[in-house]
């Protein structure tokens, strides 16, 4: 069996950056997402206005500054060691709801338990918003549950 890494030593991979991107989509002008928060480029909230304008490679570097906040805050709180696919499927859910719902969470408290399928399973939990169920929230809970789990997002 393949031991788990001590967080601080993890970052997120590559192919985790092109699933968050994928996920989020890209839109090169600022809309109110589904809750009315102003976002643009791959998901990009943090000082996004009416009219903003943004090109791929930018919001590509936007998405990058934004996913290694997010990597701060869940280091803060999960105390546990991960393989890099729970890593991913994690961060990735954090980036989508915010750190301090991430940190917050039953998942975290599993995690830090050490109930890490607990934790997984967690993850399908989070597939609202505005609080209805949006398929497709479900549909990205569900790869990254598998993802989670080791299995192929």
């Amino acid at each position: 069996m393949i031991k788990r890494n001590a967080i601080a030593a993890l970052s997120l991979s590559a192919a985790a950056l092109v699933g968050i991107a994928t996920h989020e989509g890209y839109v090169g002008q600022a809309y109110r997402d589904i809750v009315g928060v102003w976002t643009i480029g791959f998901g990009t909230t943090e000082q996004v206005k009416a009219g903003d304008k943004i090109d791929p490679v930018r919001a590509l570097q936007r998405k990058m500054a934004d996913v290694q906040k997010f990597e701060g805050a869940l280091k803060q709180c999960v105390k546990v060691p991960l393989h890099q696919h729970e890593y991913d499927a994690f961060l990735s859910l954090a980036y989508n709801i915010g750190p301090g719902a991430f940190c917050g969470s039953t998942l975290v408290r599993k995690l830090n338990a050490e109930d890490y399928a607990g934790a997984c399973a967690e993850i399908l939990r989070w597939d609202k918003a505005g609080g209805k169920t949006v398929a497709g929230l479900t549909k990205r809970r569900q790869a990254e549950h598998r993802q989670c789990m080791g299995q192929q997002p």
